[in-house]
């Protein structure tokens, strides 16, 4: 099995915030486009996950991140990993316990919702469910959607982290790449704007007269001064 990056979006977060890394490196390494890349520095997508460490999960060394920093050509190379899991031989739908069946239209609520580029086929391979119960949950048909709360597979033990990135990385890749529309709007590159002209005209401000600001504030206080005889009468 191909060596893979444990939670792209999550790594890409963490090196947006603690590398001096370019957009397109970070990208190149977490599987992403650019724009969604500065979209994630600009706060305006990924704001709830959590940064994952890289070198914390042994996938990235300091020193391909310096690397990577002191030159902006420089491609970042996963790590070699010390443990060798061996490729899973499982043909089938997953068995799942009878102890977590229940627990089964919450995770697949969860997928739907967080993950809609999956197909049935995905989901039923990660659960272990049907696809007319993936299509019931999906329509809100299924006789339990009223009480049904969206839970990560992963936490309640139906998958592992492994197996939900792969097919999420699988269902991404015949994903059409985000629209600068779709990621948020992007600055215009330096050599269409240095040339255009921002002049323009100010309009030319008044001068102000401290003769007639100081006898208007006299007359208001005279004014006032009057309101407060005539009250006393």
């Amino acid at each position: 099995m191909a060596q893979q990056l444990l939670m792209p979006k999550a790594t890409a977060v963490w090196l947006v915030d603690n590398t001096a890394l370019s957009f397109d490196q970070i990208a190149q390494f977490c599987k992403l486009h650019p724009l969604e890349v500065k979209a994630i520095a600009d706060g305006e997508s990924a704001q709830g996950i959590k940064g994952l460490d890289p070198i914390a999960t042994g996938q990235l060394s300091r020193d391909e991140i310096a690397r990577g920093e002191a030159n902006p050509n420089h491609k970042l190379k996963l790590s070699e990993p010390k443990v060798r899991v061996p490729d899973s031989k499982r043909k089938g739908p997953r068995y799942t316990p009878v102890s977590k069946r229940q627990d089964r239209p919450n995770a697949i609520l969860w997928l739907v919702r967080n993950h809609p580029e999956l197909k049935d086929a995905q989901i039923s391979r990660l659960v272990g469910t049907t696809k007319s119960t993936i299509e019931q949950i999906r329509e809100r048909t299924h006789w339990n959607s009223a009480n049904l709360t969206p839970m990560d597979p992963v936490t309640l033990g139906l998958c592992s982290q492994i197996d939900l990135d792969l097919e999420v990385e699988r269902a991404a890749k015949g994903r059409p790449l985000p629209t600068a529309a779709e990621v948020g709007a992007t600055l215009e590159a330096a050599r269409e704007t240095e040339k255009l002209d921002y002049s323009f005209e100010r309009e030319e401000e008044k001068e102000i007269d401290a003769d007639a600001v100081f006898a208007k504030l006299k007359s208001l206080k005279s004014d006032r001064k009057d309101e407060d005889e005539d009250d006393n009468y």
